[in-house]
């Protein structure tokens, strides 16, 4: 996220999701804002991880301002992910259907241990990890692979959202996506000059 916008793998972003100070920032307010690939990827056998370190400031909001980062299948509410709620201080790690799951996981929210989460397939099963770092992950919660993965091959989207139903708007911030460098995007230019001959020795072979 260190270059001037989101790159065109974020197309389907709305609701003034931008790429400020090398990180995706995500406006938390009474609309909805969210940062989101096509629907042209797939979540089997595959997997990501995202750090996020900026949650929504809770203050004003009666019971949620959160932000999450889901995969999302073709039929909608059906997704994976997690979310972090500010009012409620909790981190859930979700299989939803119908934009719900009964059976979440969910922890009391820390922002150092639970700096990362990573979303991974592995044939058989779903994990869910957190990572203070992005090195050193613990799992947090394993789950027989639900039967929309394999069948939304190619049509899954990614999303990173905010979201809180009252409150002074802010934002959340995601940033290191599926990478550990944080190196900037540099645009330069410069004179370059050729040599006027080349000489080079012919080899027998």
């Amino acid at each position: 996220f260190n270059a001037a916008d989101l790159g065109p793998e974020w197309g389907y972003s709305y609701g003034g999701t931008a790429a400020v100070g090398g990180r995706a920032r995500v406006p938390c307010a009474t609309g909805y804002a969210v940062c989101q690939t096509g629907y042209a990827w797939t979540l089997a056998g595959a997997s990501f991880f995202v750090q996020i370190p900026t949650v929504p400031d809770p203050t004003g909001a009666t019971v949620e301002a959160y932000c999450a980062a889901m995969v999302q299948g073709v039929v909608e509410g059906t997704r994976v992910g997690f979310s972090i709620n500010a009012v409620s201080g909790m981190i859930r790690f979700v299989s939803e259907v119908g934009y719900w799951d009964d059976t979440a996981v969910e922890l009391t929210y820390d922002p150092v241990n639970h700096l990362f989460v990573r979303l991974a397939e592995d044939g058989t099963n779903l994990l869910w990890d957190t990572s203070p770092d992005g090195i050193t992950w613990t799992n947090r919660r394993t789950l027989a692979t639900p039967a929309w993965v394999d069948t939304d091959i190619d049509v899954c989207a990614l999303d990173m959202s905010a979201h809180r139903d009252a409150g002074t708007a802010d934002y959340a911030e995601f940033d290191l996506f599926n990478t550990l460098s944080d190196g900037a995007v540099w645009t330069a230019s410069a004179a370059l000059s050729g040599e006027s001959s080349l000489t080079a020795t012919a080899l027998l072979s």
